[in-house]
């Protein structure tokens, strides 16, 4: 048994999903421990019916009291996504984060719950070989250092999915139909994307099946006419499509419906996962994609380029930071003020065009734009530039080569 779990916890606050794993843990806690397990199902905007899970805690003896089901999509999104897409984060140049970004949100609630209830453990079905186990415990531990953390997946003996089912039908848990064989994939879900690894996806050579995509239409069955929306952002958020203000998570869940019909979103990625291994994963991320090439359009003509540049060198930083689960760490909060800092001015709208897995920007505009067509203009009679002034400024950085190559000749190096 895991050292972090030798202290008997009295009662448990559970990250619940109602599925079957997380329902055998849920009876493995009581029956291991002999403790009061409380519940905690998060609406992420999944897209699944969230009732079912409390009737499974019912079943499974847990007190009305102490279940827990909550609707997190406006925090979710206004809270965590925004912030993160200010940063334009991507982690390993591709990946859009939208698992590691749900796990602090659900975790930090968890900690709440638990303080409020006079919980002195929390737990996940997090397995042994994955990121998410990090992201929970990190922040468990950061907002409650003293905290009794029980992850069963390190430390019971249901290693076999025989094993798992052996056990559901010890106690009494039903078990779906689809669920008593090896499942072809593992799939998570929220308002952002959703993620499928494992089984049918674990050979990297072969394509992924057309069964696995469940938020997007294949771009090649995508419309044969492109759709052009707009999107209007203030201080780096998007607040108004096509001209409607929207809630956050009412806005992503649109975004979601426009990428889905014209096949926008998918990534076929082999990353490296936080404990070493590399992974495969099939992420759908239709709303996302579209935010985060609308955000860099706003951004191409309210940023100035020093600023612009810093973020792109601080961004892989970000990224990393939040894909390992430290969102609460000073140096993600210190980075957040500064990428935040440089959004007072991503103001304005912008127009984009979406085709058959394609986003693509054909058009900004902003009351802060730094774009000065005087000065880019190629028209005779621009006085805002003097095209002498490039000579002085071209030799100038030009110096140091011209040293550098006098050198090789004097010396003979060429």
């Amino acid at each position: 048994m895991a050292a972090i779990a030798n202290k008997q916890p009295r009662k448990v606050v559970l990250a619940y999903s109602g599925g079957l794993d997380t329902s055998i843990i849920l009876k493995w806690l009581q029956t291991t421990y002999g403790c009061e397990v409380v519940t905690f199902t998060a609406d992420l905007g999944q897209g699944e019916e969230l009732e079912p899970a409390r009737q499974k805690a019912l079943l499974l003896g847990i007190k009305p009291h102490n279940i827990f089901i909550e609707d997190l999509r406006e925090e979710f999104v206004r809270d965590y996504v925004f912030p993160m897409f200010r940063a334009n984060a991507l982690y390993e140049g591709q990946y859009l984060l939208g698992t590691s970004i749900a796990r602090p949100l659900i975790a930090s609630r968890q900690i709440e719950i638990a303080e409020k209830v006079g919980a002195d453990a929390v737990a996940h079905g997090a397995t042994g070989k994955g990121n998410d186990q990090v992201r929970f415990e990190l922040t468990y531990y950061a907002l409650k250092p003293d905290i009794t953390v029980i992850a069963p997946w390190r430390e019971w003996d249901l290693v076999s999915r025989t094993k798992l089912l052996e056990f559901a039908e010890k106690h009494q848990i039903p078990i779906a139909k689809d669920k008593r064989g090896e499942a072809p994939f593992s799939v998570d879900a929220n308002l952002l994307h959703s993620s499928s690894e494992g089984k049918v996806l674990e050979d990297p050579a072969r394509e992924a099946p057309d069964y696995v995509y469940s938020r997007t239409v294949s771009p090649e069955q995508a419309p044969d006419k492109a759709t052009v929306i707009t999107l209007d952002f203030e201080r780096g958020d998007p607040v108004a499509l096509n001209g409607k203000k929207m809630s956050p998570a009412s806005l992503l869940k649109a975004l979601n419906d426009l990428g889905r019909d014209n096949g926008i979103g998918r990534l076929d990625l082999v990353e490296n996962r936080f404990v070493g291994m590399k992974s495969r994963g099939i992420y759908e991320t239709p709303g996302g994609t579209i935010l985060h090439v609308a955000h860099r359009g706003i951004e191409q003509i309210t940023l100035d380029r020093g600023a612009a540049h810093l973020k792109d060198e601080l961004m892989p930083k970000y990224a990393e930071l939040v894909y390992y689960g430290f969102w609460f760490s000073p140096e993600r909060e210190m980075l957040q003020a500064a990428i935040d800092r440089s959004q007072t001015h991503v103001t304005g709208r912008v127009r984009l065009k979406l085709y058959k897995g394609n986003v693509t920007v054909v058009g900004r505009e902003s009351a802060y734009s730094l774009y000065d067509q005087d000065l880019v203009t190629f028209e005779e009679g621009a006085v805002a530039y003097d095209h002498r002034d490039a000579e002085g400024f071209i030799k100038l950085n030009a110096l140091r080569l011209r040293i550098l190559g006098r050198r090789r000749r004097k010396l003979g190096l060429d």
